[in-house]
């Protein structure tokens, strides 16, 4: 059985690991940068893992060299959107196609309110399972 001891939401690199320093960040930035990885930020209220589209908070940087203009723009992110959750995305240029290749969560709200799963019985003795994230019961904008 697995478990989540952190209790947090798990989506992208370092789910499990404690929350990363802004110099940890500049470090990953780095590491992306030199492997020719364009950064871009995002952010949602709604984390759900089928909610892969969150909003984008500007462009993706693809002409960017330096750390220092991606955390930049993290730190303008973290001010519009406090409460919000907050990722990193990197992508991979170099073949023409943009994928991923890295993704992490910079910034999350204080309260987590997490998922539950909801059981469904349907013809015959099938059984559908749903998961629900306990943040959508409210408006969005005012989830937390």
């Amino acid at each position: 059985m697995m478990t989540n001891p952190t209790g947090k939401i798990t989506q992208g690199q370092f789910s499990f690991l404690p929350e990363l320093t802004d110099a940890e960040i500049r470090l990953q930035i780095d590491y992306g940068l030199g492997k020719g990885y364009a950064w871009s930020i995002e952010y949602t209220d709604d984390p759900h893992p089928r909610n892969t589209y969150w909003e984008m908070f500007g462009m993706p940087m693809f002409d960017l060299q330096d750390a220092a203009g991606v955390m930049m723009e993290l730190a303008s992110c973290r001010k519009t959107f406090p409460s919000h959750y907050i990722r990193l995305m990197a992508f991979d240029s170099t073949r023409n196609v943009e994928s991923i290749v890295m993704s992490f969560i910079v910034n999350r709200p204080e309260n987590e309110p997490g998922f539950g799963l909801l059981r469904q019985e349907v013809g015959g003795r099938s059984i559908r399972y749903t998961v629900h994230g306990y943040a959508s019961d409210k408006p969005e904008g005012s989830r937390y």
